[in-house]
């Protein structure tokens, strides 16, 4: 587009060698990003609001990063830059206890490229990547954050059958956690057992939920201002959105200093919203300044 810089690719290097790929599109200038970590499967074909995201704040002097971690894709072929094998990472072999490495991976580098301002936001299960890492990790870093339709994992999970979680326990007890299981988790993650025993047992991003009695520790630990968004036909929340949002807030730190924002009239990816929700973002991001 005319104006416009064109996007380059990025690639961050995890303390364990694994190479995690993204891009940045660039703005003239900019000392202010925004980094938006990925959900499972959520990358650049399946959420194109992305390219939304990035040319908007770009016409409003903002960087933006489109930031991969394990599991943008079910299999991501590449090398270890410890180990200097081949390796294939995804959601198939995803360890969520990677979490932290994978967020800090990408703040280095935008430590390092010298940004002013990082404003860290996180869509779907890449909301509740940011809720964990800053919960553990208090980074001053980053001025705010911004969780983007966070992924209720209840929802997700009641998807298991009582069968597949007993092959899941099968393969586990019997020492097979590597192995690939017969079927898709919730019908569309081919994964390794261990994975799914994650997934289904002791899940580190199980951290928001509708049911206000829920375990809301990881929330109320973060001491970070932020801004919340949803669409109103999200189906995550069983029909309530904007009760999710509030249910979240209310165990913040601080409540009152965050904001919930709706988008009417769309759903967890944003289809025919993406352009009100990329304005969103550069609202908040220039109200924070």
């Amino acid at each position: 587009m005319p104006g416009l810089r064109r996007p380059r690719a990025l690639a961050v290097t995890t303390r364990r060698g694994s190479v995690l790929d993204g891009a940045l599109f660039p703005a003239d200038a900019a000392d202010t990003v925004v980094i938006a970590i990925t959900g499972i499967h959520g990358n650049f074909y399946s959420n194109p609001f992305y390219v939304t995201f990035g040319r908007t704040l770009n016409r409003a002097g903002i960087d933006f990063v489109y930031a991969q971690t394990n599991d943008a894709f079910n299999e991501i072929p590449g090398t270890n830059a410890v180990t200097g094998q081949e390796e294939v990472i995804g959601s198939w072999n995803e360890d969520f206890a990677f979490t932290d490495e994978d967020l800090g991976a990408w703040l280095d580098y935008a430590e390092a490229a010298g940004y002013r301002r990082i404003i860290l936001a996180g869509h779907s299960l890449g909301a509740n990547k940011v809720i964990y890492y800053l919960a553990r990790h208090h980074d001053e870093r980053v001025e705010h954050f911004l969780l983007l339709s966070p992924a209720n994992l209840r929802h997700l999970t009641n998807q298991v059958t009582a069968q597949e979680r007993a092959v899941v326990r099968d393969y586990v007890d019997r020492g097979l956690g590597e192995q690939r299981l017969p079927f898709p988790l919730m019908g569309w993650v081919p994964c390794r057992a261990e994975t799914a025993r994650q997934w289904l047992c002791d899940n580190i991003l199980d951290n928001v939920h509708v049911e206000a009695d829920a375990d809301f520790s990881q929330v109320a630990a973060m001491r970070h201002t932020d801004a919340m968004l949803i669409g109103t036909y999200d189906w995550f929340t069983y029909g309530d959105p904007a009760g999710f949002l509030a249910t979240i807030n209310d165990h913040t730190a601080d409540p009152e200093a965050n904001e919930l924002v709706l988008i009417q009239g769309t759903g967890h990816t944003y289809q025919g919203k993406d352009q009100e929700v990329a304005d969103a973002i550069v609202r908040l991001v220039r109200a924070w300044a």
